[in-house]
């Protein structure tokens, strides 16, 4: 003979936390009704429910809720990734809290764990050589991939991977490019 179906029991149990807790909605909502919920307040009703070896219940996947919460792990992991790489061309603490919400304490923390070395000080300032090519690159790259320069999500790409081309701090060079837009150049 076959023992309790758990998933018997892990309805049951649910439905008794809620009528502890006094939320009668939630235990409703899963099927109950008002006679159903009366006889679980009875211990030996809800044991023999909760020890049936046949499943009284089933259970229901919502398709749509599930994909967005995948989805939302998805997000995550590529924010994540994102974090990293910004990190790694020297996105300044500000920049990053800026765009993704993190605390100093997070963002120093990630560093830590991607194995940066604590920064000292601010980045160097541009040469007007260096000023003059990233100008040059970062005018004709905007025209080329189209990116608004209010889309300030867009303008963070463009200034990663010209930072990864010129070997350039991500910080200097958004502050860079902001100075640009702000004067109104593009």
């Amino acid at each position: 003979m076959s023992g309790p179906h758990p998933l018997n029991q892990a309805v049951i149990a649910q439905a008794l936390h809620d009528l502890r807790n006094g939320q009668l909605r939630r235990a409703k909502s899963m099927g109950f009704d008002d006679k159903d919920l009366d006889a679980l307040k009875h211990p030996a009703m809800a044991s023999v429910l909760a020890n049936a070896n046949v499943s009284w219940c089933s259970v229901v996947v919502n398709r749509d809720v599930l994909r967005r919460l995948l989805h939302q792990v998805e997000d995550v992991t590529e924010e994540v990734v994102k974090i990293d790489r910004l990190l790694r061309l020297g996105a300044s603490t500000e920049l990053i809290s800026k765009f993704f919400g993190l605390t100093h304490q997070e963002i120093a923390l990630r560093r830590s764990v991607i194995g940066l070395p604590k920064r000292k000080g601010r980045h160097p300032v541009l040469t007007e050589e260096q000023d003059t090519d990233l100008w040059k690159r970062w005018s004709s790259t905007v025209k080329e991939q189209e990116v608004d320069s209010n889309d300030d999500m867009g303008m963070l790409g463009v200034a990663a991977d010209l930072a990864e081309a010129t070997g350039l701090p991500l910080s200097v060079i958004w502050n860079a490019l902001r100075g640009w837009i702000d004067e109104g150049l593009i």
